[in-house]
């Protein structure tokens, strides 16, 4: 089954409140399905209050991209999303994850316990089935996981509505392989991050030493071209050949970006 297209943006707040929400409406009149924010504590307001504003401003689907599962309990996670899910009539969407790099020292700094992956990835699963109890048999919130190893693959094969991996400079071939499991599994949605496009490094989506070039040597999929005629083909080609319908920018690139989300978005 080909899915159709549709397009996310991760918008973190980064300037003053007005202009953020000015972006926040952009964004919804350009076509993009999804207002995406990040779970980065302290650096912004925490994400449920953000995705709750932004769902008060338009008619955008909203969700976190993702959930850092150990710095919160599960239960905890799951409560938020499920009274997401009910205050947006249905439009959150979870994105959860064990976390990025370097999350163990974020974790000592804020005096949490540092947990193995493979705890952190039990608690992924305890997240999934709290909010599935929560949501109980007249609500379902859709669950995007973000994943790369096999024990993580396979859970969100079993958990998971939308699948998306976590990437750096692989390159397109070793993508292709993580992705063909999930080719077989018609209702899983496969979704790429595009962190990078052209030289331009979107902020909470890649580490700010991201060297473009060598994505682009690499021919990895973290990189689009920054011509959206290009970038179109490329997504094109992408969903095509690995499957991958979702397709998530940085909010810098999003007005750039808009004439492809006009293009492509639904089809």
């Amino acid at each position: 089954m080909t899915r159709p297209f549709r397009f996310g943006v991760v918008a973190p707040l980064r300037t003053d409140l007005p202009t953020w929400r000015d972006r926040v409406r952009r964004i919804a009149d350009s076509g993009y399905s999804t207002l995406l924010v990040p779970d980065f504590p302290q650096t912004q307001p925490a994400p449920g209050p953000m995705l709750a504003t932004a769902a008060a401003l338009t008619d955008l689907r909203v969700g976190t991209w993702v959930y850092a599962s150990p710095l919160r309990p599960p239960w905890l996670t799951a409560w938020e999303a499920h009274s997401l899910s009910l205050l947006t009539d249905g439009r959150f969407e979870m994105g959860i994850g064990t976390g990025r790099p370097g999350i163990e020292d974020e974790l000592r700094d804020k005096g949490l316990s540092v947990v193995p992956p493979n705890e952190r990835l039990a608690q992924v699963r305890e997240t999934v089935e709290t909010l599935r109890e929560l949501d109980g048999p007249d609500l379902h919130t859709p669950v995007a996981m973000a994943v790369l190893g096999p024990q993580a693959r396979s859970l969100a094969a079993e958990v998971a509505d939308t699948v998306t991996f976590a990437l750096g400079a692989q390159p397109r071939g070793e993508v292709e392989r993580l992705a063909r499991d999930f080719r077989t599994i018609g209702n899983v949605e496969l979704a790429l991050a595009v962190p990078v496009i052209g030289d331009t490094v979107a902020p909470h989506m890649a580490p700010p030493d991201t060297d473009p070039a060598a994505l682009r040597a690499a021919d990895a999929l973290a990189v689009l071209p920054d011509d959206p005629a290009a970038a179109a083909e490329e997504i094109r080609r992408r969903r095509e050949e690995i499957g991958f319908s979702y397709f998530v920018f940085g909010a810098d690139l999003a007005d750039r970006f808009a004439p492809i989300v006009a293009e492509l978005a639904g089809r």
